[in-house]
């Protein structure tokens, strides 16, 4: 039954349409009822569309996704708190806030990339909240890694525990070899977001044109 209920979704997925690249096969429909855009999955943060990695993992079109309640402070200074460089002056798709201390702003893809690295010590930058800030980013479509930081998993990990070290790109461009890695530029190394087994330099074949994560063929 589950290998003909897939094949049913492939079928369907293959006569409807992206509403962002209005290519085929977008087999994403937008939760909201009676709401008729679908999408595909990459195609989203184009269309500032939303998914929640939790629970019934819910998808949601710009129009519907959900938004936070949080009240623009004119006071305050347009920057995000992780990279230092301009934010918009309101709460959008593309820059978010703590529901917590209700000051902290920052950028939807650098949140994101600290939700990655965190793992389940994921919490606001400033004040340092976890339940709260953690719940409102899951609900704003934030991914989050199941796995515990870097930083603790280093640390209490043995010989055949050791963080994965390699590029393993079918092509590896790097002139060090596999092995080598920079904390930043073309040669930093990127795990895959999913299973952190896999590995690929920013400079090689393997990431394409993925600016803040990467997953590897098995995932």
């Amino acid at each position: 039954f589950l290998l003909e209920d897939t094949k049913h979704v492939i079928r369907e997925a293959a006569k409807k349409s992206c509403f962002i690249c209005c290519k085929m096969g977008a087999s994403i429909t937008c939760c909201e009822t009676s709401c008729p855009r679908t999408f595909h999955l990459p195609c989203a943060p184009d269309g500032e569309c939303v998914t929640q990695y939790f629970g019934t993992y819910r998808s949601f079109c710009w129009e519907h996704r959900p938004q936070q309640a949080l009240q623009p402070r004119p006071s305050q200074e347009n920057t995000c708190s992780i990279c230092l460089d301009t934010v918009e002056d309101r709460i959008s798709y593309k820059t978010m806030g703590c529901p917590a201390c209700q000051d902290t702003r920052f950028h939807r893809h650098c949140i994101q990339r600290l939700a990655l690295h965190s793992g389940i010590a994921f919490r606001c930058p400033c004040c340092l909240n976890q339940e709260v800030f953690m719940m409102e980013m899951l609900t704003m479509g934030i991914r989050l890694s199941k796995s515990p930081p870097p930083w603790q998993s280093d640390q209490e990990a043995g010989p055949s525990q050791q963080r994965h070290g390699r590029c393993d790109a079918a092509t590896c461009l790097c002139p060090g070899g596999r092995e080598h890695a920079e904390a930043d530029g073309p040669w930093q190394l990127w795990l895959c977001s999913s299973c952190a087994a896999q590995g690929t330099h920013r400079h090689c074949p393997s990431l394409g044109n993925s600016k803040y994560t990467w997953e590897c063929n098995t995932c």
